[in-house]
């Protein structure tokens, strides 16, 4: 459930996890700093040639961002219609090309490579008291539990469209709080047996 890395070798999952990392957090940064939309084009034209360049199943995870893609394309909408297009195409390309290297990490790092990483960077923070493997289990929980619920919500509507023949929207937060919630305490359940090793 926790492991969405795609199963085969490819040229990324060779990359450090930590090099990964410090690379999402710089272009992070770089798509909030950056306000015109011609370089956030450049961005996320290059972040989907990298995407495409891990191969066929790579690319096949990509439909997973479809919902993401109309919102992102709603976003656009709302902003020309306010008669800033140029904002809202900005807003878009960040949103697209943030998922876009999120997904990247996610699909080319085992969780144990990232459970390491973040266990390192926070490190520091146990001087003070922290209790930093904790800390770092629970953000690198988060950062695989994002893939697994967009997945489950696709399901959801999936399910949803194929019996009524419309989008779920909003009719799906119930089902998924609750599946949420029983994923949660499977975890929790499989966590606690592990430490009581």
């Amino acid at each position: 459930m926790l492991n969405q890395s795609i199963s085969h070798d490819t040229w990324l999952h060779r990359v450090p996890a930590s090099f990964k990392l410090l690379a999402l957090a710089l272009c992070g940064t770089a798509l909030a700093l950056v306000q015109d939309w011609r370089w956030l084009a450049a961005g996320f034209a290059l972040a989907s040639v990298t995407y495409a360049s891990m191969g066929k199943l790579a690319w096949q995870q990509a439909r997973h961002l479809r919902p993401i893609a109309w919102v992102a394309v709603m976003i656009a909408a709302f902003h020309a219609w306010q008669g800033t297009p140029e904002l809202g195409v900005a807003s878009a390309l960040r949103l697209m090309t943030g998922l876009l290297l999120a997904s990247l990490l996610t699909l080319s790092t085992r969780f144990d490579d990232l459970l390491d990483v973040l266990e390192k960077v926070l490190r520091p923070l146990g001087c003070v008291g922290v209790p930093t493997a904790r800390l770092a289990l629970a953000l690198a929980l988060v950062l695989r539990f994002v893939a697994v619920f967009h997945q489950r919500w696709q399901r959801l509507d999936d399910a949803h469209r194929a019996r009524t023949g419309r989008p779920g929207g909003l009719r799906l937060i119930a089902p998924l709080t609750i599946r949420a919630l029983q994923t949660a305490e499977h975890v929790a359940d499989a966590l606690a047996a592990r430490l009581d090793r």
